[in-house]
């Protein structure tokens, strides 16, 4: 069978199985699911009919990993376009996946409440396995004056299953913000075994009284009586850091080492962050960089199968949707692969299943040279101020080259460009800043977008893989790092590679599915 074919064939099987579910997947129509899945998914557009407004395009919101049995079970927040007055929001979807590189949606899992009730807003959360029981905790959002009139705006909830299918919610259970704590923010509880102390863990993000961000610590010897006990917070904000929350915490082990990774979208500083220690209630350190993506990497979460980490997490779409829009909450799915340095600190990698998608080499077409560049097959050598166009690029995409860059200048790749030159969008290296940037051309102004540093990479030599699925893009650099990025207009535009100084770039190769 094709791949298409037995993309196909899942979907319909997946519809019968929805007709026996009602939160599930219903009246899908095949061809969308096979456009919409991609290396970086987001849910299929009217994924329960066509006749409610609400069922239209959505977007992927924090992820909530969970692997068992050779299978990553992709929980997701669901983030509508569309979303009608009266209506809830971010109800939890799923994705499954063996290999990050083929996924099935699996439809909503755990729906939205009332406005009376606590869940009438879904947010993030995790689930861990007793016996035959999915003890699913998430948060429980509203913010509707009435309800919070006499409730607190957040509170953690739980809904159980014995299929990871079909949920039902423990309508008697709520944690809520214990005294000294804000009880306007209390939120994403992330919940696992900790065998080195014998109890079940969850942390919940939260503020004390006088908004300082932690990191709560409950326990509980079983998850089944309910019962969870608060003991001391396992990280509290120094001084030094603009941070309102620390949000979507996880926390796992590594070797030698416990590593604490959170997010927060207020300071500078936006994105993923994390912290290593040698005990999971720390003390902690921070690492030169603790970033492990760009700021557009959002609530990356982690899940492992006993051989590999993997790093999830969303890349943010713009609105409007073009490349001058803003940036804005949810979007794709996007994995990275962590590997663990010798001294503890954490590099991402490309997943190695997202170098088979690509299995069409395409020609490397010269369209222009701009300024002074000699070329020798798929090598190039540019002068300062030079840049060289190529041809159109397809709906997915892998460019690979190796870019030896100048220690003083900018040097790289610019996307989705127009006829002209003036409007694209622009990757630079830039080593005299020790970052790679990301710029949007717009009419011959380049306004930044994002910016992720080079820390960890020696030298001015560049081993580059850019995946483009759609509008997302990553760039991975020496299997270290990863910057990702919402790009739009790269499919039948040209691209080209430049550089404000001598630079150049050896052995380019693009391919295509």
């Amino acid at each position: 069978m094709t791949i298409r074919k037995i993309y196909l064939a899942a979907v319909m099987a997946l519809a019968t199985y929805s007709c026996q579910n009602q939160d599930s997947v219903a009246d899908v129509n095949p061809e969308d699911i096979f456009r919409q899945t991609n290396i970086f998914p987001q849910p299929p557009n009217q994924w329960m009919g066509t006749t409610n407004p609400y069922y239209t395009a959505g977007y992927v919101g924090d992820v909530m990993p969970y692997y068992e049995n050779g299978k990553f079970h992709l929980f997701f927040l669901h983030d509508a376009k569309t979303k009608p007055a009266g209506e809830g929001f971010h109800d939890i979807h799923s994705f499954e996946t063996t290999n990050f590189k083929d996924f099935t949606y699996q439809g909503r899992q755990i729906p939205y409440g009332t406005a009376s009730e606590p869940d009438f807003g879904v947010g993030t959360g995790s689930l861990v396995k007793v016996g035959n029981t999915y003890y699913y905790y998430y948060t429980g959002h509203n913010a509707i004056a009435s309800f919070l009139a006499g409730n607190p705006r957040e509170s953690v909830l739980l809904a159980t299953s014995t299929d990871m299918k079909n949920w039902t919610k423990v309508k008697n259970f709520k944690i809520t913000a214990p005294a000294g704590y804000y009880d306007y923010e209390f939120r994403d509880p992330h919940v696992f075994f900790n065998a080195e102390d014998g109890k079940y863990w969850m942390l919940v993000s939260a503020q004390t009284s006088a908004k300082k961000a932690v990191v709560l610590k409950f326990t509980t010897i079983n998850p089944a009586s309910g019962n969870w006990t608060l003991e001391n917070p396992i990280y509290t904000i120094t001084s030094s850091e603009n941070y309102i929350m620390l949000e979507c915490p996880d926390l796992f082990k590594m070797g030698n080492y416990w590593y604490l990774v959170f997010s927060e979208n207020w300071s500078n500083n936006t994105g993923t962050h994390y912290r290593i220690g040698t005990s999971p209630n720390g003390p902690w350190t921070t690492p030169a960089n603790d970033r492990l993506d760009g700021s557009y990497l959002y609530a990356a979460k982690t899940v492992s199968d006993n051989a590999n980490r993997y790093l999830v997490g969303w890349t943010a779409r713009k609105v409007p949707e073009s490349n001058t829009g803003g940036k804005d909450w949810a979007g794709n799915l996007v994995a990275h692969q962590l590997v663990q340095n010798p001294d503890g600190t954490l590099v991402v990698k490309p997943v190695s299943t997202l170098q088979s998608v690509f299995g069409q080499n395409a020609p490397l077409s010269v369209d222009k040279i701009t300024g002074n560049a000699s070329q020798n097959g798929n090598n190039f050598n540019l002068s300062a101020n030079s840049q060289v166009t190529f041809g159109k690029l397809q709906k997915a995409n892998q460019i690979s080259f190796t870019l030896n860059a100048s220690a003083n200048g900018k040097s790289g790749l610019i996307l989705a460009q127009d006829n002209d030159g003036k409007n694209g969008f622009k990757i630079s290296f830039e080593p005299s800043s020790n970052r790679m940037a990301s710029y949007v051309m717009n009419g011959g102004s380049e306004d930044f977008a994002n910016a992720y540093p080079l820390s960890g990479i020696s030298g001015t030599n560049y081993n580059v893989t850019v995946f483009i699925s759609n509008d997302v893009c990553v760039v991975y650099v020496n299997d270290k790092l990863a910057f990702s990025n919402r790009v739009y207009d790269v499919v039948n535009k040209k691209w080209s590679i430049f550089g404000t100084a001598d630079s150049s770039f050896s052995n380019i190769n693009v391919k295509n599915p």
